[in-house]
């Protein structure tokens, strides 16, 4: 029986939908798990699975891990289905719902489309490197789960590399604010009038903390 296997090797050609599955088997032994995993990332059932030979699975399983152990950037938009998503712009505006989402769902593999879209929508408009996107609606996620694993991962590692707790983020971006403000006081003071130093968004406080995680 002739097979058509495709082997993903790039993380953009791995769907969060598809690792979803795979963190369900994950504690599964050796063998079994290799199996699953060409099931699930090659589209294979499991009578085509058995067809192939015993050292192809075990090379197909080794080119997925291998593929997992990449670390990706931040990806700011990306395409899925025709339609531009967009990572959300500036996260000092976040809504109190959306932080109470992220928050809930961004460490929940079960339920990570709700966090992915909270962090990326639709993009309405570009002005360059600049873009708006959709405002929030707590609505179905589940069209999220075809979106890129190069997408969640680099999402979620910004996260963590940025202070590995979202609770932390926002603490750290109130406390410059607070800092901020006390130095405009200071200056004003100072110099009458005033000379009000411009307040960074927290856009730019995580552009000099190295987005690209690498």
């Amino acid at each position: 029986m002739k097979v058509e296997l495709i082997v993903p090797n790039n993380l953009n050609e791995v769907t969060l939908g598809q690792y979803q599955e795979y963190m369900k088997v994950a504690d599964l032994p050796e063998m079994e798990m290799a199996i699953r995993m060409v099931e699930i990332f090659c589209g294979l059932n499991r009578e085509q699975v058995r067809a192939l030979k015993a050292t192809d699975i075990s090379d197909i399983a080794n080119v997925i891990a291998t593929m997992f152990e990449n670390t990706p950037s931040l990806i700011h938009r990306f395409k899925m289905k025709g339609v531009e998503y967009g990572f959300i712009p500036s996260l000092d505006e976040m809504s109190f719902g959306e932080y109470i989402d992220l928050d809930t769902y961004i460490g929940d593999w079960d339920n990570m489309e709700k966090a992915m879209g909270v962090l990326y929508r639709p993009v309405t408009s570009k002005y360059g490197e600049k873009y708006v996107i959709e405002d929030y609606e707590a609505k179905d996620a589940a069209p999220m789960k075809d979106m890129p694993m190069d997408a969640v991962l680099g999402s979620i590692l910004f996260f963590y590399r940025l202070g590995k707790d979202l609770s932390r983020i926002i603490l750290t971006y109130s406390q410059n604010k607070k800092e901020a403000n006390l130095q405009r006081y200071l200056n004003s003071e100072e110099n009458g009038v005033g000379t009000v130093a411009s307040m960074h968004s927290l856009n730019r406080m995580l552009g000099d903390l190295n987005i690209s995680l690498n």
